[in-house]
């Protein structure tokens, strides 16, 4: 009786003595077509040149395999997927709360919060909390969010208009910068900084080294949207 043990499935192409068929396409380390060749033929060219065999379209008839540095490949692969992984932008939802009667004071620190999210390129979730009598004045909390979204119109729009939700009014804040462009702004003043730092060594190391997202709340989440309660 034949028993399926379970084991994994390897994910890497058969390379050289792996390979198990008669013959197959190949191609050069330069990319030219060799042709369709007897594998124990692949294999000496292989050896000949100090490369691996590669088998690179295992469906194809006859597999197309071919001849590179396999070690290299690998590393400069994972490097690329590395980049890629850095490069790529998530979407974050930051999230700010006001009350209706909040002070100025108060205001302009959380208007100043609102603008570094916008910046980063991150959405912004306001939400105007009600308390007893407050529920009966709804016109206030809509009244803050139409002037905090006039006072940041530079940096981004209202995504979602002010709706009630319960004791609370809520709006969201679309950034006009995109993700990518705000980390790579973020790369280049921060290299910038570096940069100035050697030119100058008077001034604090600390300063230099300093990265652009200095609070961990601007972090960006891979797994689920990050979100960021600052109560009045």
């Amino acid at each position: 009786m034949w028993c399926y043990r379970g084991g994994s499935i390897s994910a890497e192409p058969r390379i050289n003595d792996r390979i198990r068929v008669p013959e197959v396409r190949l191609v050069g380390p330069s990319g030219e077509q060799v042709g369709i060749v007897p594998l124990a033929k692949a294999l000496e060219l292989a050896q000949e040149y100090d490369l691996d065999l590669v088998e690179v379209a295992a469906n194809a008839r006859p597999p197309v395999c071919k001849l590179m540095d396999y070690g290299k490949f690998k590393y400069e692969s994972a490097m690329k997927a590395r980049e890629a992984r850095k490069n790529q932008a998530h979407t974050v939802i930051k999230e700010m709360k006001l009350r209706p009667k909040i002070d100025p004071h108060d205001y302009d620190t959380k208007k100043g919060h609102v603008v570094r999210f916008l910046k980063q390129g991150d959405k912004v979730k306001i939400t105007i909390m009600f308390r007893g009598r407050e529920q009966s004045r709804p016109e206030l909390g809509y009244r803050l969010l139409q002037r905090l979204a006039e006072d940041v119109q530079d940096l981004g729009f209202v995504e979602s208009n002010p709706k009630q939700d319960g004791r609370n009014m809520i709006m969201v804040l679309g950034p006009h910068k995109k993700k990518t462009e705000a980390m790579a702004e973020a790369r280049q003043a921060q290299e910038a900084r570096k940069a100035d730092a050697k030119a100058n060594p008077g001034r604090s190391q600390n300063a230099a080294d300093a990265d652009v997202d200095t609070d961990a709340d601007a972090d960006v989440q891979t797994e689920a949207p990050a979100e960021e309660h600052a109560e009045a």
